[in-house]
Formats: C-alpha cells, sequence, structure tokens
C-alpha cells in the first residue's frame, strides 16, 4: 500500500521559494509533494546579482539559483507565470488566477516585498519604472540602449547600484535623494562623502537634500521637477525609495497582517497549517528587506517541517551590508553611528581613498564601516555576532585581521581554519564554514566547484579569499589556486587564450570536437561559452565551420534589435552616412506600410526604425532589399558602421576624400563577425569631425596623407585610440585597416572590446605585426578568405524569395572596383 506524500505548496518562486524547497530536501528528499508558483514566467534567480546584470556584469543564465531542470529533476511541481486569486483555508486549497486549484497539507508563504512607487505627479508615465525584478532590469536595458538621461530617486543600496548600471551602459545617471548623505542607514557622514566621489567618477551624479515633487512629460518622461524648482532631464526615471511586504492574498484569506505576514518563531502564521518566509513575513514586530534573514528563516522552517528539529527557531538576524558597485569597496553592519557608552576607532588614508570605523562598546565590538578596503567585514562581522571580548586584540583591530594574526604570531589561514563550523563565510547565500568544508571534502577541490556545490562565494565573491583559505587548509599541498587566465566559463578550466590555440593546433572543427578535446565539465557547454567557440571555430576555420544559429544570442538570430515592448529596430545599412532619394523614399514606404512608430537618427549616421513586429521582419527586409539595403548589423558582434564627414570634396578644410574612404573601408569589412562590435571612422582633416580618435579603427586624413588610429571607445570608459601608423595612400590605409581587423579577429578574446585588447597585449604588439609587409598581407588574405564565406546580407537570405534582392544602390563613384556578392536565390 502506498502511502501519500505530505503536500507542500510554495507561493512565491524568488530567492525565499527556491531556497526553502532545496533545504527541504535536503533533510528528506522524499517525504513530501512539493507545488512551487511564481508569478515571473522564469525559475528562482540571485535577485541581489540583478545589480551586475543590469551593469553589464552578468548574464541572466549566471545568476539563476533554481532552473526549470533542477526543479524537474527534483520532482518538484512549477507553476511559474501564475499568480494566486485566493487561498482557501478551510478548504486548504489555493486558487490560481486561471481557476485552477492545488491542494496542500502546509503551505508556505514566500511573496516577497513590492517597491514603493511615489504619488507623484507624471509617475504613470512612460520611461518611470521601479527596480525589483527581471523585468524592471530588461525595461533599463532598453533604455540604455536608446541613450539619454536616467534619474534614480533614492539614494539607498538599491538606487545607487540601479544608478551605477545605467551609467555604465552609457546613461548620464543622477541620484536624487532626500538626506544629505548617501546610504545614511548604513553609513556615516565620512564615509558617505567617500561614496559619493566614488560614484562621480564612476559616472553618477548625486544630488543631495533633495525633495521630487513632479515627474514632467506628455506621454515619456522628459524630467524631474525638485520642490526648490530645479529640473533634473531624464528619459528614464527609476524609484528606488524601498519595499513593503506583499501580504496579498494572506490577508484577505484571514491571516494576522501588520506591516507583514505575522510570524512566530517557527515561521508559523495565524493558521496553524500555514508559514511565512523572506520579505513577506513580520518577526517579533520586524520585517527584513535583506538576504541573510532568508537563509536563516529557511533553514527553521524546514527543520521544523521535515522534523528534524521540531525545536528549531529563529531569533532575528544581524544584518551587513555590501554594495554591488565594481571598484567599490564599502561594508558596513551593527550601530555603525555609536551612541551612548561607544567609543570609536577610525583610520583615515585619504590618498588612497580608505576609511575604516569600528564601534566598540563594553570591550565589544558593536558596529563597523569600512570604505576603500573591506575584505575584513566579514571577521568583523562575526566578532559582533559571536559577542566576543576585544580587549586583548584593542590595540590592532582596527588594521584588521591579518595585522593582528601576524602580530600574534598566528598564520591567517590558520586562524580561518580554526574558526567553528557554524561561522558563516558567504553571507550572500548563507554558507557556514563547515558547510564549506563538507563540500571540499566530498571531491570539490577547486573554487569554481565549490561555488557550484555549496554557492559559497558564488554570489558577490567578497569571500572569495575565505574560501581558498579553507581549500588550503583542507587539501594542504594538493590544493593549486587558481592562477593565469580566467576560465572560458565554469565549464572548463582552460582560459580563451588556450582555446584559441587548440583550436588551431588541434584541428577542431566542431563545438562537440573543442568540448570533447578539452574535456569540457558540461557536455552541452552554456550561455557563456557556446557564443565564445562558435565565434572562435568560424575565424579559424571559415571555410570548414558552419555557423550555429543556437550559438547565437537573440538579436543575432532574428537578425535585429529586440526592445523591451517585444518589437524590434531595424537599421538599414547607409555606406559612410550616404544615402539616396531612393532610399529615403523606401524607409519612408517601409515607415507607412508597417505602421512604425519611431525612426531616430543614430550617432553613426543612420536611420533606425523602431517598433517593426517579429513577424513583419522578413517584410520589412524585403522591401528595403528591394531598393539596394542591406542590414546595418547593428545588433551584431561585427562591423557596426563607419563615420564620415564630407572630406575634400566639400568641406574647405579637407584634406583626402574621407568619405570615399569611409565607404571603401565598409564595403570592404561589413559582415565581418568579430569578437564584439566594432565601428570606425574616417575624418577629412585634423579637425576631426567625424570623431575617428574615440573609434576602434579610426582614419585622420592629413596633407601628407593618412594617419591611423586604434582602440578608442567612446562609452562610459572614455579611451583615445592610439596611433598606430601613418600611411600615404588610400590604398594603404585600407589595406591596414583589413590587417587591424583580422588581427583583432583573430588574437581577442570573445566580448573583448579593441580597448582592453590593446591595453592587455600592448600596443607595440599590434605595430610589431602590422608593420612587417608579409605578416600584414597574410593577415589581409585570411580577412578575405572569411569575408567570401560571411559578406552576406542575412536579410536577403530571409526575406521572401518572390523578388530577387538588389543588394547595393548605385553610388558608382565611391563604390568603384567593390565586388558586389550574388544575389540570395
Amino acid at each position: 500500500m502506498t502511502t501519500q506524500k505530505e503536500r507542500i505548496v510554495i507561493i512565491g518562486a524568488g530567492m525565499a521559494g527556491g531556497r526553502i524547497v532545496e533545504e527541504i530536501l535536503k533533510r528528506d528528499d522524499t517525504r513530501f509533494e512539493i507545488s512551487i508558483i511564481g508569478a515571473e514566467p522564469c525559475a528562482t534567480y540571485d535577485r541581489i546579482q540583478l545589480s551586475p546584470v543590469l551593469a553589464g556584469e552578468k548574464t541572466f543564465d549566471q545568476i539563476v539559483t533554481h532552473s526549470q531542470d533542477w526543479y524537474d529533476s527534483n520532482g518538484v511541481k512549477t507553476h511559474f507565470g501564475y499568480w494566486v486569486q485566493s487561498i482557501e483555508t478551510a478548504a486548504k486549497h489555493v486558487v490560481l488566477h486561471d481557476g485552477q486549484t492545488i491542494a496542500y497539507d502546509k503551505l508556505i508563504l514566500a511573496t516577497g516585498s513590492d517597491p514603493i512607487r511615489l504619488p507623484l505627479p507624471g509617475s504613470d508615465l512612460h520611461g518611470v519604472v521601479a527596480f525589483r525584478d527581471l523585468l524592471d532590469v530588461d525595461l533599463m536595458t532598453q533604455a540604455a540602449n536608446n541613450g539619454g538621461e536616467a534619474v534614480v530617486i533614492g539614494g539607498g543600496l538599491l538606487g545607487l547600484e540601479a544608478a551605477y548600471g545605467l551609467a555604465k551602459r552609457g546613461m548620464k545617471s543622477t541620484v536624487i535623494h532626500l538626506v544629505d548623505v548617501l546610504m545614511e542607514r548604513q553609513l556615516d557622514e565620512a564615509a558617505g562623502r567617500l561614496l559619493e566621489k566614488a560614484l562621480l567618477d564612476r559616472g553618477v551624479i548625486s544630488v543631495l537634500n533633495a525633495q521630487s515633487e513632479a515627474i514632467l512629460g506628455e506621454t515619456h518622461v522628459e524630467g524631474l521637477k525638485l520642490k526648490d524648482g530645479r529640473v533634473i532631464p531624464a528619459s528614464l526615471l527609476v524609484m528606488a525609495v524601498g519595499i513593503h511586504p506583499h501580504v496579498e492574498p494572506a490577508k484577505s484569506s484571514g491571516l494576522v497582517v501588520e506591516r507583514g505576514i505575522v510570524v512566530d518563531d517557527q515561521m508559523r502564521t495565524s493558521d496553524p497549517n500555514i508559514f511565512a518566509i523572506g520579505e513577506c513575513a513580520q518577526h517579533r514586530g520586524q520585517c527584513y528587506g535583506l538576504v541573510a534573514p532568508i537563509w536563516d528563516m529557511c533553514r527553521t522552517l524546514a527543520d521544523v517541517l521535515t522534523e528534524k528539529n521540531v525545536d528549531s527557531s529563529y531569533a532575528g538576524t544581524q544584518m551587513a551590508t555590501r554594495l554591488k558597485v565594481s571598484g567599490v569597496d564599502l561594508y558596513s553592519a551593527g550601530r555603525f553611528s555609536g551612541g551612548e557608552g561607544c567609543e570609536d576607532i577610525v583610520f583615515r588614508d585619504p590618498g588612497r581613498g580608505v576609511y575604516k570605523r569600528i564601534v566598540i562598546k563594553d570591550d565589544k565590538l558593536v558596529g563597523t564601516v569600512l570604505f576603500g578596503e573591506a575584505a575584513d567585514g566579514g571577521w568583523y562581522f562575526d566578532l559582533m555576532k559571536k559577542g566576543e571580548d576585544i580587549a586583548p586584540i584593542r590595540d590592532t583591530l582596527i588594521f584588521g585581521q591579518a595585522v593582528t594574526n601576524a602580530l600574534a604570531g598566528q598564520d591567517p589561514s590558520d586562524a580561518i581554519a580554526a574558526w567553528p563550523d557554524d561561522t558563516e563565510v558567504c553571507g550572500c547565500n548563507g554558507v557556514s564554514k563547515g558547510q564549506v568544508v563538507a563540500s571540499i571534502a566530498s571531491g570539490n577541490d577547486t573554487l569554481d566547484k565549490v561555488r557550484g556545490h555549496c554557492k559559497a562565494s558564488a554570489s558577490c565573491g567578497s569571500c572569495t579569499g575565505i574560501v581558498e583559505s579553507l581549500l588550503k587548509c583542507t587539501l594542504g599541498d594538493s590544493f593549486k589556486a587558481q592562477t593565469g587566465p580566467k576560465p572560458v566559463c565554469k565549464c572548463t578550466e582552460h582560459g580563451h587564450a588556450h582555446v584559441r590555440k587548440a583550436i588551431i593546433e588541434q584541428e577542431l572543427k566542431t563545438l562537440p570536437d573543442v568540448m570533447q578535446a578539452l574535456k569540457w565539465t558540461t557536455p552541452d557547454g552554456c550561455s557563456s561559452c557556446r557564443p565564445a567557440l562558435n565565434y572562435y571555430l568560424l575565424c579559424a576555420w571559415p571555410r570548414e565551420y558552419k555557423d550555429d544559429p543556437r550559438s547565437r544570442f537573440v538579436n543575432e538570430r532574428n537578425h535585429a534589435n529586440i526592445q523591451k515592448d517585444g518589437t524590434y529596430s531595424v537599421v538599414p545599412r547607409m555606406w559612410g552616412g550616404l544615402t539616396s532619394a531612393k532610399e529615403l523614399r523606401a524607409i519612408a514606404d517601409v515607415v507607412d506600410k508597417f505602421n512604425v512608430p519611431m525612426v531616430k537618427v543614430t550617432g553613426g549616421q543612420r536611420l533606425d526604425l523602431f517598433g517593426v513586429k517579429k513577424e513583419d521582419l522578413p517584410a520589412v527586409w524585403a522591401d528595403l532589399n528591394a531598393a539596394g539595403m542591406v542590414s546595418g548589423h547593428a545588433y551584431a558582434k561585427a562591423l557596426r558602421t563607419v563615420k564620415t564627414c564630407v572630406g575634400s570634396e566639400w568641406c574647405r578644410f579637407g584634406t583626402q576624400d574621407s568619405t570615399g574612404l569611409g565607404v571603401k573601408l565598409e564595403q570592404a569589412t561589413w559582415g565581418s563577425y568579430m569578437p564584439h562590435k566594432f565601428k570606425m571612422a574616417v575624418s577629412g582633416c585634423p579637425r576631426n569631425c567625424a570623431e575617428a580618435t574615440i573609434k576602434d579603427f579610426g582614419v585622420v586624413c592629413v596633407d601628407s596623407g593618412y594617419e591611423l588610429h586604434v582602440g578608442g571607445n567612446a562609452g562610459i570608459h572614455l579611451r583615445g585610440t592610439d596611433l598606430l601608423a601613418k600611411v600615404a595612400t588610400e590604398q594603404e590605409a585600407l589595406e591596414w585597416g583589413k590587417a587591424f581587423v583580422q588581427l583583432y579577429r583573430e588574437d581577442a578574446w570573445y566580448l573583448e572590446r579593441t580597448a582592453p585588447w590593446i591595453e592587455r597585449v600592448g600596443l607595440q604588439f599590434v605595430k610589431d605585426r602590422l608593420a612587417e609587409p608579409e605578416m600584414r598581407a597574410a593577415l589581409v588574405a585570411r580577412f578575405l578568405e572569411s569575408q567570401a564565406v560571411y559578406q552576406v546580407d542575412p536579410w536577403a537570405e530571409h526575406a521572401p524569395k518572390s523578388e530577387p534582392a538588389k543588394v547595393f544602390s548605385p553610388l558608382a563613384d565611391l563604390r568603384e572596383g567593390f565586388t558586389q556578392p550574388e544575389p540570395a536565390e
């Protein structure tokens, strides 16, 4: 006779929902039938890592904590993209929005919280968003892709991370904060001022003591008006002013709700069969908004439900704060502002931007603020939690753990080894020292393996040093710390350079060949390595390798840029910024025919058609092809544009035919897949109207010929070009340009722009290879071989075949000598 399993239903598939499933299964993986319901259509991801995703430092796949495959393999029933209409406590089932019911024996509410939206005039305008979930990040990313100015209301943790992410995406970013210190709940005034300066260095302007009055605009946000009359321009406005627990439908089902869903020390609500965890729960009068309490609550509840420890209870959580802004090392915990009976010890080094403050009361550490050097945050936090007597180390405490241990004659690694097993190592994921050691003992002998197994250091990475020390202590001499290049991804230990070299030397010509030869740990790779390997293979073997569409990003697969509303933007190529009446008529006809809502002139001297429906893309391409226009590859890791000025043909200052050279450069190099996007420009004189000295490859025409510049970047981290060479003829400029493109294609790592590539390998490396005529000619030959295969218009390939596409419009005087590809059949 089969015993029916107890039914556990979890409402909320966020961090708390995913973690409670994991904790239950860890204790007992056979007793329960578990169902999880989530309003978002995707599986569980690490919400605190949305900031690096917004900043472009991580992808969504890298922050998924519990994938659909994970739930499936553990027998958990998922209902993603559903929300709960009501909880019927008498019948013990929940009703979803589509009417279906799910019965439960035990119900867990992990509904999280909602962002607070200020009731300002104009708050309902398009372009006003919160910063809470993946959809918000998508909306902000799409807005950033269009450029403009971003305003973030709220100078707390989340607001600053949003402002930094948008600044890194290229927007002018301003934070509006009500008080005179950023993150005033976590920082004292001195640290707040240092943070303000550090953010300014990263493109974020802080406006303090400022109260918002109204959001300006007709249909879309155009600015924010402050109480003092100032107006801050904005094409995007982010509200990051706090959160409140999401208590519906708990409230409507009759559970006791105050600010949050009231729970006892075992996370039980007023109904004995219903529990609440995470940001929606109110425990001992307090609601928590950080991740550490979630892990503590989940551990307690899992003990209670599985009866592994029926006396387990939650007593609250001491919390620490760390800012996720690249290059800003900040940490605070406890009573950092001091108070009656407290003493401060302060260390300042303005030259290095370092500030440390520890607060002591009755020979106990009760608070700390660290800026500039925050590696000791975890150590200080552990001292606070344990309430240890710090009198014996008071004189050295401000200098951190390493100095304190060294003066006591103790190796830092030995000190970490002596920590109790319950010492928390990873605050982001709630992993203790004992769990890390157990993970290592079970065979996870590298940092990445430990991260994959128990998640220690897998989020913000601040505890990486501690995890490596535990690896060293546990494995002894057999531990080999990661040295040399960073691996391509977690599927391999090999770096990009090694992989590229192996592909050539071992004649590896398919993705499976590479993964098998280099012993990939994941048989089919991941979203990080597949696009990289796909590029490396097509670069190495252009005639033998067949491009793999599955290993390309969605924009590259659809040959257009997806926008926040699900429509696409289409950018036809305009050679060197030139166009004709025929092309303009074709664009106007497309706009009318397909009701394209917006047409915008781009910075690369082209026209961008916004709001094209996915199903209309092939027909749009066909109409543009018929006028001789090809894809502008605005979506691709490839040549984007060649910007030109009018040069000697029209300008009285022009020294050479910059427009003609720009067209020839673009016609020679378009369609060339590269490690990252690639931009060029040709200026007709040293006045540099085409901005050639901030491009990947730029030409400045002078009386004596052409100055060739490389490695420029006009993004948030502005980098001027380096002078590569001076040549006398247009033909030489074209030859050097093709050779430089091919050298970059063959040597750079995937997703590495020319600026960081040149800084990594050195300008002399580039000069040495291009200055040698035979080597330069060989690079050009390999480039032309690749172009013979890949210089094909994807729009023509995928457009309806009723009419052959005419690939180019006839600007014959500027395009003379260009070999036209065969039209698509």
